[in-house]
């Protein structure tokens, strides 16, 4: 499954980028995440309640970010499994700027399988649309201090 996207935020990069590199930020933002904590070297175990149509489970698993490039770039790395199936992917995300504005582009690839699988491409990749818009609709809030 494939994930492109692009998120606009009136906000310096630096801001942008290290609100989408803060655990507790991340955490507060991600639908369905119950806990994200560190393992260490830019490692945390994330988990999380997802659901996809009538199939909801519990995933436990890890988060890494890597190829840090403050304020411009990162790549994150996830792998977890649950009681409906397993998820592994990886996203590159670009921040870019324009006069005090910035734009957030993420290219991700996952690989899901078992029962969360069977419900089919369209509502996974509807799904994950919905997630991260939930998320960097959250995020712009924090980082652009406008409240909900």
């Amino acid at each position: 499954m494939d994930f492109k996207g692009r998120y606009n935020f009136d906000a310096s990069p630096d801001r942008v980028f290290d609100a989408m590199t803060n655990p507790r930020t991340v955490a507060a933002c991600l639908p369905g995440c119950d806990a994200l904590e560190p393992l260490g070297d830019n490692r945390y175990q994330a988990t999380m309640m997802i659901g996809v149509a009538a199939i909801k489970g519990r995933f436990k698993g890890t988060v890494e970010l890597r190829d840090l490039e403050r304020p411009v770039s990162y790549t994150l790395r996830v792998a977890g499994k649950g009681t409906v199936g397993f998820a592994k992917g990886q996203a590159r995300i670009e921040i870019g700027e324009s006069g005090s504005s910035s734009s957030v582009a993420v290219i991700a690839k996952a690989q899901v399988g078992g029962p969360v699988a069977r419900v089919g491409q369209r509502l996974l990749a509807g799904t994950t649309k919905m997630v991260a818009d939930k998320f960097f609709a959250c995020l712009r809030q924090k980082v652009e201090g406008v409240p909900p």
